[in-house]
């Protein structure tokens, strides 16, 4: 016999392969929210291991959390990420004319009426980051502990690089500017599952729900 351990990367890979091959019908829809809830399931384990102790994880991606608030500085390479960092702090964040100069988390503090603001120049991300390509999961690692995410982008360029990276950091749960649902969970020693609807459903059903309790280990 032999004995495949499957890394979260991998399970990740396959679920969305299996997404990608599967038609969207109503047919299929408990089966898409099923696999929809095993991914993010295995995303934010991916992210809690590089979310160890505030930071990103890895060399360089420690950064402990300090001031009243936290603003990490997102774009791709070669922005001007660094240049608005040193600018407003005062702290040295290299710059230089080729991309990737910087390649840690270079924090810094901006003070304004009195409060005492944390930034964070991450390293430029680049398309693919929600996949692991560049230091996608360290930078969105320490997005993640992040209260604001500023998006810095070149002028001359297209629009759509501001779309890409909201692409990347939706991939790993980061929705900008979207409240949340309004959903809540009361666990309960025993009596099963009980769903209370103060609204028409339009994507989900109760049978759908449950199995997605279930993969959660959530029954009462």
């Amino acid at each position: 016999k032999i004995l495949i351990i499957m890394s979260a990367s991998q399970k990740i890979a396959e679920i969305e392969a299996e997404m990608a091959r599967t038609q969207k019908n109503k047919a299929t829809m408990h089966h898409l929210c099923l696999l929809k809830a095993k991914l993010a399931k295995y995303k934010r384990e991916l992210l809690d291991a590089a979310t160890i102790k505030g930071g990103g994880g890895g060399e360089g991606f420690d950064v402990s959390k300090t001031g009243d608030a936290r603003v990490g500085l997102i774009g791709f390479p070669s922005v001007g990420k660094s240049t608005l960092m040193t600018t407003m702090t005062g702290v040295y964040s290299e710059a230089a004319d080729y991309e990737f100069t910087t390649v840690t988390c270079i924090p810094g503090v901006y003070k304004y009426k009195g409060a005492k603001i944390q930034l964070l120049d991450l390293p430029g991300i680049i398309e693919g980051a929600k996949d692991g390509k560049g230091r996608g999961k360290q930078v969105i690692g320490v997005a993640r502990t992040c209260g604001l995410i500023l998006i810095v982008l070149d002028a001359s360029k297209p629009l759509t690089h501001k779309f890409i990276i909201e692409y990347e950091l939706e991939g790993f749960g980061i929705r900008l500017n979207k409240k949340p649902p309004a959903i809540r969970l009361h666990k309960r020693d025993k009596g099963g599952v009980q769903i209370t609807k103060m609204c028409p459903l339009t994507k989900l059903d109760d049978d759908t729900i449950k199995t997605i309790l279930k993969e959660y280990k959530i029954l009462s």
